[in-house]
């Protein structure tokens, strides 16, 4: 976890706070999706149908999507140091009326409010991470963020599932709210006060932020993550079908994505700070490798799992480059633009997912997966256009530095 850090802080608070940015991280990815394991107890305790109770995940989705950014408008003149203690402390408190809820509109609420905090709060450990870092080294900062939302799904979401079926649903989120309390702790003790790093307010940066080459690439974003979801959704019945595997051997592939998916995140950062363009057009060219690998070798059980793997790794490697692109891209409008990554990958799963449906429908789970190589083949293309825009020159009152390195990232590829 060594790394170089700006003067005025010591190696060790950075790493410290490092850490604490990816625990936080680590337990919103696994509220998330923790629904999705417990989901007939839910079910049965609050009197709704499977179905209903599924509307809890989409309820967290849009308050990412939508709320994450309205929050973020809101708080744009807060201190970055106090708003990511603020929303992490908000964060606690909206699983607590989770726990303690007694119908399942309070409960839905719930989803909503503490997806919208969890949109707001990844937007400000951008910032805070990229604070604490020396310029060229912001990449390895977001994949920090990004890192611990990738763990989460390969372990603390099945950890929150395990709890919720053994002890009830609502254990899992009181296990969700005991390590925030801690993880709080820590981010008091350990965060820095870094600068805010936009300019001006809601306004002045949304103009920047919301330019036709940030949106650009937030296309890119919705476009490759829409991809993969289409057929990352259908996995499961793909490796029943195809593969001719079951039971706990799917669950042995999974763990292999999600393992995959945590390490990638992580060389994704570390090849951000390198040539953040390049990254993403070469981890879409692999990604497009491994899905072509298991379209049509996926029968085998050996090149399916190698699949997977390949496929785990770059397809959520390239994500800290495309927070990076926005980020510099966006210049004095960082600050705002720095959520809005996190509400197109978010739609894109979505969309990626009932499209992914309807090929199911079609033509099976192999339709799903066709799906997804077709969308990120596309996406390849969007990301070597995109490949050509440069951030602006910045006024003088705004911190040059993100998209300084990105001119010189992408000069070099």
């Amino acid at each position: 976890m060594s790394t170089e850090v700006r003067p005025g802080l010591s190696r060790s608070r950075t790493n410290l706070a490092l850490t604490a940015l990816f625990l936080a991280a680590f337990i919103m990815g696994s509220a998330e999706l923790i629904v999705v394991g417990i989901l007939n107890l839910i079910a049965d305790d609050m009197g709704v149908s499977i179905s209903a109770a599924g509307s809890l995940v989409t309820a967290y989705a849009l308050g990412i999507s939508i709320g994450g950014p309205v929050l973020t408008a809101v708080t744009i003149k807060f201190a970055r140091k106090q708003l990511l203690q603020l929303s992490l402390a908000a964060y606690i408190l909206g699983n607590v009326i989770a726990v303690v809820a007694t119908s399942f509109g309070l409960l839905l609420f719930a989803r909503v409010l503490t997806g919208s905090l969890h949109g707001l709060f990844i937007g400000v450990a951008f910032a805070v991470g990229a604070g604490m870092m020396p310029p060229d080294k912001m990449g390895r900062a977001i994949s920090f963020v990004f890192g611990g939302v990738a763990v989460s799904t390969a372990l603390g979401v099945p950890l929150g599932t395990l709890i919720g079926q053994s002890w009830g649903w609502k254990a899992s989120f009181i296990a969700i709210i005991i390590t925030g309390v801690l993880t709080l702790v820590l981010a008091f003790a350990v965060i820095p006060t870094v600068p805010n790093s936009g300019v001006g307010g809601f306004g002045a940066q949304a103009k920047h932020a919301l330019a036709p080459k940030v949106l650009a690439l937030l296309g890119l974003g919705f476009l490759i993550m829409g991809g993969q979801f289409s057929g990352l959704t259908y996995l499961q019945p793909f490796l029943a079908e195809v593969t001719g595997i079951s039971g706990g051997t799917i669950s042995i592939f999974l763990l292999v994505y999600g393992i995959a998916n945590a390490v990638g995140t992580f060389l994704g950062g570390a090849a951000a700070d390198k040539n953040a363009s390049g990254t993403i057009i070469v981890g879409g060219l692999v990604l497009v490798a491994a899905l072509l690998a298991l379209y049509f070798g996926g029968s085998n059980p050996i090149v399916a799992a190698i699949a997977m793997g390949v496929w785990g790794i770059v397809g959520f490697g390239i994500v800290p480059s495309i927070q990076y692109r926005v980020v510099a891209l966006a210049g004095p409008g960082r600050d705002f633009a720095a959520t809005l990554p996190a509400s197109a990958i978010t739609a894109g799963i979505a969309a990626g997912a009932l499209i992914g449906g309807g090929a199911v429908a079609a033509s099976g789970a192999k339709g799903a997966v066709l799906t997804s190589l077709v969308i990120c083949a596309v996406g390849v293309v969007a990301a070597w256009a995109t490949s050509f825009l440069k951030p602006s020159p910045e006024p003088e009152t705004g911190s040059p530095e993100p998209a300084v390195v990105e001119e010189t990232a992408s000069s070099t590829g």
